[in-house]
């Protein structure tokens, strides 16, 4: 057995979960923060079987787009007032562990 761990933008999330579940994989949902862009990210929690880790590795694939965002950044100038300096940032997709689980059980 293994234990899929997904983080992924709290907009995605609800997509992910609700594919994850039409195909018959049931998952918990986290909500979590990133510590880069300090955004709401949500944990996703998916215990399968060895065989089914591709099925929803291509789910959470499908599901979980990049995408562009502008971000205020303080950029310090010296001698001059900090500034809002616009970054273009990629953020979105899935960051995904894949363990083993040495025991399973439901109560």
């Amino acid at each position: 057995m293994k234990l899929i761990i997904a983080v992924v933008q709290d907009r995605d999330a609800h997509t992910a979960m609700a594919e994850l579940s039409r195909r018959g994989f049931g998952a918990t949902k986290l909500a979590s923060t990133g510590g880069f862009l300090r955004k709401g990210n949500s944990t996703l929690l998916v215990g399968v079987e060895e065989r089914d880790v591709e099925v929803v590795l291509t789910i959470l694939r499908r599901t979980s787009r990049v995408r562009q965002e502008l971000l205020t950044s303080q950029a310090p100038s010296p001698g001059i007032e900090p500034m809002a300096v616009p970054v273009e940032v990629t953020v979105g997709g899935a960051t995904v562990f894949v363990v083993d689980v040495d025991r399973y059980e439901k109560f």
